[in-house]
């Protein structure tokens, strides 16, 4: 078991120590993808959606849940980040549209921010469908995966 970063001698789980990192500016940016429909597209713009703007809802829940990762998944460490933004973009696809969700998370930091942008990215995804589930439960919510990270002793990594 020794050969496992988050297992100690005694073969038991640990959060890995990080009080001898560097502290370094970082990033990362997530991305997700939700397929919807031509009825739910034309809703949502038209402004009748009945539980309001799915995608400001989305990025509230994405921004709280970049903040709470270290609660839900058991090996992260608490961060402080500096910044969490999203862009919300709608392209047309061969059956319909597809809503692009895609966040940056920053800090300065011993650790890196993947997690917490994966996490952002995950729980915006699940929110935009509950807030158009009622217009149409046939979202499928794809592709969620990251798409770079800066910072740290490994550099940077661009997804290709």
């Amino acid at each position: 078991m020794n050969n496992f970063t988050h297992w100690n001698e005694q073969g038991r789980p640990k959060m890995v120590d990080i009080s001898a990192k560097d502290v370094t500016q970082r990033t990362a940016i997530a991305r997700s993808i939700i397929t919807l429909s031509n009825q739910l597209y034309e809703a949502i713009q038209q402004g009748h959606i009945k539980k309001g703007d799915p995608t400001q809802v989305a990025q509230i829940a994405g921004i709280m849940a970049a903040k709470k990762t270290a609660d839900i998944i058991p090996m992260c460490h608490p961060i402080m980040l500096q910044g969490t933004d999203f862009q919300f973009t709608y392209q047309q696809s061969a059956s319909g549209y597809e809503l692009h969700i895609e966040v940056t998370v920053k800090c300065n930091g011993k650790t890196g921010v993947e997690m917490e942008a994966l996490t952002a990215v995950s729980v915006a995804a699940l929110t935009f469908y509950d807030m158009c589930k009622a217009v149409d439960k046939s979202m499928v919510i794809k592709e969620t995966y990251l798409v770079q990270k800066t910072g740290g002793k490994s550099g940077t990594y661009t997804h290709d």
